[in-house]
């Protein structure tokens, strides 16, 4: 039974990771494109010290990477699986996506 239990945890954990707007729209850039970090500053309207502050939790979650391009940190996707994650994600709000914006439970505050 830990068995399961250790991978009840490890998937709440892992998508605690994918519920945060700023993460989330860190991670939709960058499954189109890697970027430096003032690429995705301009590409999402994130400020410069949050998304620095997301990206090393992603980072640290091993949801993104990073490669040394000259002076810059590139960051990219870690896992092929991720952008996968995130269409299947949008082709379940397809059918889910009433009763998700309805519920209260998981507003943000």
């Amino acid at each position: 039974m830990e068995d399961k239990t250790t991978t009840i945890e490890q998937r709440a954990k892992l998508l605690r990771g994918f519920a945060d707007t700023s993460r989330l729209t860190i991670l939709d850039a960058l499954a189109k494109s890697p970027f430096v970090v003032q690429e995705l500053v301009a590409h999402t309207g994130l400020t410069q010290p949050n998304i620095s502050n997301h990206l090393r939790c992603l980072l640290e979650c091993g949801l993104v990477a990073s490669d040394r391009d000259g002076r810059f940190v590139r960051y990219r996707i870690s896992n092929s699986r991720i952008t996968t994650l995130l269409s299947d994600v949008d082709a379940l709000l397809d059918v889910v996506a009433e009763g998700v914006e309805a519920c209260d439970n998981y507003r943000e505050t």
